[in-house]
């Protein structure tokens, strides 16, 4: 055994404060509440953000703008060239087929499919959106582009 290996166990389990234990223990007597008060008092809790009476920060920030993030379409993104390996000819690609080849996370997501990448196979794609890039390579390769 050596010594990093003793020391990595040593300190792996601490163990908890027990408060309130006698003067002996540091943390005897009012147990690290202090004296008198709301605090010292058993069921007291405050807001996470409260800074007893002071102007919290989230007011004292400026609000500012307008954001259309809720609004976005996110697409996962899927290259030319990932479809040309996973895919072979006239194979039909949807959101189903490209669950199953490990492309995508979910059935559910808009797909995009980008022009990086080259094919010669005629692949049927069925997509939520194409760029004209891709399009263009899909139905030179003899396949079809479809926005579903």
């Amino acid at each position: 055994m050596m010594i990093h290996e003793i020391t990595q166990k040593a300190g792996a389990y601490k163990n908890r404060k027990r408060v309130g234990r006698g003067p002996g223990s540091g943390t005897g007597k009012t147990a690290g509440r202090g004296h008198k008060g709301a605090g010292s008092r058993s069921g007291h809790s405050h807001r996470p953000a409260h800074e007893g009476g002071q102007m919290p920060l989230f007011r004292r920030i400026p609000k500012r703008g307008f954001g259309n993030s809720m609004f976005e379409t996110v697409y996962t993104v899927i290259n030319i060239k990932a479809l040309d390996a996973r895919f072979s000819d006239g194979q039909d690609v949807n959101g189903e087929s490209l669950y199953k080849a490990g492309l995508i996370r979910s059935v559910n997501v808009k797909v995009k499919v980008l022009g990086t990448g080259d094919t010669r196979k005629k692949l049927n794609v069925t997509a939520a959106a194409f760029s004209k890039s891709a399009q263009d390579k899909i139905t030179k390769a003899g396949g079809t582009a479809t926005v579903a």
